[in-house]
């Protein structure tokens, strides 16, 4: 057993000793095949690619701006139920007879389909908690 025989240098070991236990401060992370998602609003480059292409093809104008609806329909809802087939289906061919328009022919959706994928999943499934993302630092 080592003594101490200083009481400033006791208290300054103790305080060492109480700082080592304390728990560390740390960035919550969601790592999934499809996302990575930090503090629920950092995001990896391809979702956030995907959340810049949603923004940029104006789907907030119908599913609202937090993609919780307004003409169309909660997408954080309908992520939930849709394969990944059926989002590519309705993405690309529309439910024109919902209100839904085809956007086969808009670049920014067709070259970004999976990011726009992965931003909403991560939406629906609650990784991504604000509509809002920026890049993991």
């Amino acid at each position: 057993m080592i003594m101490i025989r200083s009481p400033l240098l006791a208290a300054s070991l103790a305080c060492v000793l109480a700082a080592a236990a304390l728990p560390v401060a740390s960035a919550q992370e969601v790592k999934t095949d499809l996302y990575t998602v930090v503090d629920g609003n950092k995001v990896d480059p391809k979702t956030l690619a995907g959340f810049r292409a949603w923004r940029q093809a104006n789907c907030a104008a119908c599913h609202g701006a937090n993609q919780e609806g307004l003409a169309g329909p909660s997408l954080i809802e309908s992520m939930k139920r849709l394969t990944r087939e059926q989002f590519n289906q309705v993405v690309l061919e529309g439910r024109v007879e919902r209100g839904m328009p085809p956007h086969k022919q808009a670049p920014i959706v067709v070259d970004n389909l999976d990011a726009i994928y992965a931003y909403l999943k991560g939406r629906s499934d609650g990784a991504i908690k604000t509509s809002r993302v920026t890049a993991i630092e």
